[in-house]
């Protein structure tokens, strides 16, 4: 009587992993709607963004720091700032894209200095850069409404306007107002019914010595200042 139960127990349970398995078979066949199925038939789309990005200087020091009777710490904190810009995507082959993402960013940088025998000061310059993203972008096959891709390339970008904030009644650090930067990333795209959203983050490092010598404090303890950011996007097109 019991191995009869156990037998029936036994075909229950292997009924149910049947249809379980069936069903989860059946499942993994549904129908999905592929939006914008000619898409990548265009040569070239447009779009835009929105991004945040978070800047820093990345800050070299000279001789001097070391032997200068000055700030025994000069670093520069993470800022986050904000940018907008427009989307030109180009169409080469099926693997590769290029693109142009023109943008608008506010930017505030930071370099504090920490003294002995005084209270620390904060050298702040806030100022507006228009920015040329000039990209090559690898793009995965796509599976259904979705698809993975690299970004990589160079971005030029030029300083508009410059904040200088008061210390002490005078702004003493001098930094250019032309940069160029290497940039890459890695995005995820999600095709939707009648646009694409990508959210994407990027890496970008400044080849350019911002910094512009003078004979101040602020300027004892430095000799390179280049850009750092990392940056969250996220693109409609």
């Amino acid at each position: 009587m019991t191995d009869r139960i156990i037998r029936y127990v036994a075909l229950i349970i292997l009924t149910l992993l049947l249809f379980q398995s069936n069903s989860q078979a059946q499942s993994s066949y549904k129908y999905v709607r592929k939006h914008l199925e000619r898409y990548d038939d265009k040569a070239i789309h447009y779009g835009f963004f929105f991004a945040a990005p978070i800047n820093r200087f990345s800050i070299t020091h000279s001789p001097a720091f070391l032997k200068a009777d000055s700030a025994y710490r000069i670093y520069s904190p993470n800022k986050p700032n904000f940018r907008v810009g427009f989307v030109i995507n180009a169409f080469l082959n099926d693997r590769f894209d290029f693109r142009l993402t023109p943008s608008v960013s506010l930017v505030s940088r930071e370099v504090h200095y920490d003294y002995p025998n005084s209270e620390s000061k904060t050298e702040t310059r806030e100022s507006t850069w228009l920015d040329f993203p000039m990209l090559l972008k690898y793009k995965s096959e796509r599976r259904n409404n979705s698809r993975m891709y690299l970004v990589a390339g160079g971005t030029f970008s030029i300083q508009t306007n410059v904040r200088k904030k008061e210390n002490q009644g005078q702004s003493r650090l001098s930094t250019g107002n032309m940069d160029f930067a290497v940039e890459y990333g890695v995005g995820f795209e999600q095709f939707f019914e009648f646009f694409k959203f990508a959210p994407e983050l990027r890496f970008s490092h400044g080849l350019v010595n911002l910094y512009q010598p003078s004979n101040n404090a602020a300027g004892v303890g430095i000799s390179k200042l280049t850009t750092h950011s990392v940056t969250l996007l996220l693109n409609f097109e």
